[in-house]
């Protein structure tokens, strides 16, 4: 499988609905071993972290397969503005 940052950043951003994605392949080398991710979606509106994170642990099921580490961050638009007010 051919994983890449512009790969997981589309597949989370269509599947997710998401208006807003940022994915950073952490790999020491870039060889998409390690990713942090931000998403930004209303699917994650009144769910907990939980149940956010797993919503994007479903999406990428099959990558997750072949990732070595996985650090995401997931916001509600709302949270997302504040964020960026800050």
């Amino acid at each position: 499988m051919e994983l890449s940052a512009e790969y997981l950043r589309e597949k989370l951003q269509r599947e997710l609905e998401a208006v807003h994605v940022e994915v950073e392949d952490t790999t020491p080398n870039r060889c998409s071993a390690s990713f942090r991710v931000l998403v930004v979606s209303s699917k994650f509106e009144g769910k907990p972290l939980l149940q956010r994170h797993r919503l994007v642990n479903a999406c990428l099921a099959e990558e997750l397969q072949h990732i070595h580490a996985f650090e995401q961050k997931t916001l509600t638009p709302e949270q997302w503005t504040c964020e960026r007010q800050k």
